[in-house]
């Protein structure tokens, strides 16, 4: 009896494909509203996982947000009004390239003031050839008369 059990786990295990656990396509569009869906989820950021457009990204809340543009599409929405929407619900920062304005400054800002700070940081420190001591002038004779003299007493110098 357990083998006949066994049996069965391991076929029902078989017939169990990968294919089946991918996410389905939202196939009940119309393929111009799919495209233009496809195009707009691209502009946008998944808010989860931060480095992903909502069309690339796995994650449950930007399969929701994907078909939350389809729906918007199909009811007659501009891809425009679809961000606008979507920037009025999750802010700025759910677009891949967010507008140059007050909020979204550091976010501009910041390589820039990198490169600035990494120059300056360059020339103040490391200053290629000018940290090159100039060679001393040779000693006099009377000093190297008293230098002589120094070495030669005993005692700690």
């Amino acid at each position: 009896m357990s083998r006949l059990f066994f049996l069965f786990c391991l076929i029902a295990i078989q017939t169990l494909s990968p294919a089946n656990a991918q996410e389905k396509t939202e196939s009940d569009f119309p393929p111009a509203i799919e495209a233009e869906a496809r195009t707009v989820g691209k502009s946008l950021r998944c808010v989860v996982c931060q480095n992903q457009s909502i069309e690339d990204s796995s994650a449950p809340l930007a399969a929701d947000m994907r078909q939350l543009v389809r729906e918007r599409l199909a009811a007659g929405d501009t891809p425009e009004e679809v961000r606008a929407f979507m920037t009025d619900r999750y802010g700025n920062f759910v677009l891949m390239k967010p507008p140059f304005q007050p909020d979204t400054f550091i976010l501009w800002g910041a390589p820039f003031a990198f490169v600035l700070i990494a120059a300056l940081c360059w020339r103040l420190y490391l200053r290629p050839g000018e940290r090159i001591l100039d060679t001393p002038d040779p000693l006099s004779d009377e000093e190297a008369a008293r230098l002589r003299a120094r070495l030669q007493e005993p005692g700690d110098i």
